[in-house]
């Protein structure tokens, strides 16, 4: 039965030895894994002053605070960080807004012209009218060429802004996949820990573990259903951001590229009510042209910002402006409970095998196989990943390796074949414990990546890689192709503008003449003999 002894304390002994001792040292201390989780996942922190010297491209305007110079960081829970970086795209702002305070006054002057001085379309006919048709001419042929010029424009806009929304939701989905990931990895952490829990209560002595175990796991459930309605919420937000604004562009530049061949024709055909009401259409969607270069130029200041966070991230993730939202420094903390656990399974499964050694050799049974040990040696003792030597087991399938050694009889109590020396109450608590401990084992390397923050790493190493320059190149391109469009439309507008009045002006010159003329033929002056 001594056999039997060593079979089981390979199981018993990690929990009601090792475990507890653990759980001791991990609940006394301030770094334990589920109370970083609950307290700190996705939850903001105030950005620290080692942080702010970090070098970066914030400093600016802060208009929240009366313009005085924000030098807070890259923080995305911070309003004046968003205001200050907002304020960038003020260039487009102002122009846009001046442009549409020059359309009223220029409307408000045109109305006044119209029925206020009716007087001055008189007696300017003959001097005009040589001119007319040379002069209609080059506008026209202006015209034209701005207008093929605004429909290059429009296709950059366009083809530019629904490039950089496929970027941007490439970049929310790494994110929002990779704290699903978390969560999942905390999830089955728990899963394991509860069935420990329930193997753990059914023996006596080792109370502790049990209740370490239980509100352990409560409270890891408790950070990773936070992560999971962090990253719904965040999604959700992100992506109506996106469309908003993917919407707003294409809405906008759709219309403009329709109104602006509508308005070359109707120039052209001299239509002057649809002219007249095209104009103030263009003058208007010239304005939101305006307004969104200053919106993309503020857009590509803030994934400018978010990849030199992630550059900085990648060089330090203790200490850099994204500390205020990935707790990865105390995060890190943890990383002595892990040490723990595997220092422990790997010491009792040395044990365990060399136990085997000296039963292999002073007893009839060769053929027991050896345990495979997950971790290596003092003092990093590393998970080794699917790293297993020749004719030796997984801690999972020792069950199998003892099915051949276990008692048949139900009670445990009874007589035992030839070779058979492990009860069945025996071979049932090292079925528990195996199985349990297996899971933790499978669990481990998700864990300490999560721990070590090496999933949010290689995430933003693969955002840092793959998606950061595209991002910045074609917001890039799409504000530089909203500049070259809003320029495009001014010309347009003032082209159109200067020939409406024209046409206005000979419309009414025409309709002032003909009776003038008229009664020249019907008195004649009378000349000289």
């Amino acid at each position: 039965m001594g056999s039997t002894n060593i079979i089981v304390m390979l199981m018993v002994t990690i929990f009601a030895v090792n475990f507890p001792e653990i759980s001791g040292q991990s609940g006394s201390s301030n770094g334990s894994v589920a109370d970083l989780l609950s307290r700190n996942s996705l939850q903001t922190n105030n950005v620290s002053q080692a942080m702010m010297r970090q070098k970066d491209d914030t400093v600016r305007m802060d208009p929240l605070e009366n313009l005085n110079k924000y030098r807070g960081g890259f923080d995305i829970t911070n309003k004046h960080y968003w205001s200050s970086t907002a304020f960038t795209g003020i260039y487009g702002y102002a122009i846009g807004i001046l442009w549409l305070l020059g359309g009223v006054v220029y409307g408000g002057f045109l109305l006044s012209s119209f029925f206020c001085c009716k007087s001055r379309r008189k007696g300017k006919l003959k001097k005009r009218a040589p001119c007319h048709k040379h002069c209609y001419l080059w506008p026209i042929l202006l015209a034209a060429f701005f207008t093929i010029l605004a429909i290059a424009a429009s296709g950059l806009v366009l083809g530019g802004n629904a490039k950089f929304n496929s970027q941007a939701r490439s970049v929310v989905d790494i994110v929002i996949n990779t704290a699903n990931e978390a969560s999942e990895s905390i999830f089955n952490a728990t899963g394991a820990m509860r069935g420990m829990e329930i193997n753990l209560g059914s023996n006596v002595g080792i109370n502790q573990a049990s209740a370490f175990l239980t509100s352990t796991s409560d409270r890891l459930d408790v950070g990773a259903a936070n992560i999971e309605r962090q990253a719904r919420k965040n999604r959700r937000l992100i992506d109506k951001g996106l469309k908003i604004v993917y919407a707003i562009t294409t809405v906008t530049i759709s219309l403009n590229l329709i109104a602006v061949i509508a308005l070359s024709v109707s120039g052209i055909l001299r239509l002057r009510r649809a002219l007249y009401l095209l104009i103030t259409l263009c003058w208007f969607l010239t304005f939101l042209c305006w307004v969104l270069f200053g919106v993309y130029y503020f857009l590509e200041n803030f994934a400018s910002d978010t990849c030199t966070a992630l550059e900085n991230f990648q060089q330090n993730p203790n200490n850099n402006s994204l500390s205020s939202i990935l707790p990865c420094d105390e995060l890190l903390s943890a990383e002595s409970i892990l040490y723990d656990v595997s220092s422990g399974i790997y010491d009792l499964v040395n044990e365990v095998n060399a136990n085997i050694s000296n039963l292999q050799a002073t007893s009839s049974f060769p053929s027991i196989p050896y345990v495979c040990n997950p971790f290596s040696g003092p003092p990093e003792y590393q998970y080794l990943t699917d790293y297993c030597p020749v004719n030796t087991i997984r801690i999972g399938d020792i069950p199998k390796a003892l099915k051949f050694f276990t008692c048949s009889d139900a009670g445990g109590n009874g007589s035992c074949k030839d070779g058979e020396f492990i009860s069945s109450n025996e071979y049932k608590t090292v079925e528990s414990y195996t199985s349990s401990i297996q899971n933790i084992v499978n669990v481990y390397p998700n864990m300490q990546s999560l721990i070590e923050c090496q999933s949010v790493k290689d995430a933003f190493s693969e955002i840092l890689v793959k998606h950061c320059k595209p991002l910045k190149k074609y917001v890039h391109m799409v504000w530089v192709a909203l500049v070259l469009l809003s320029i495009i439309m001014v010309c347009l507008v003032l082209i159109w503008s200067a020939q409406a009045a024209r046409q206005q002006q000979l419309h009414s010159l025409d309709g002032s003449v003909k009776p003038h003329s008229a009664t020249q033929e019907d008195h004649p002056i009378p000349t000289s003999a």
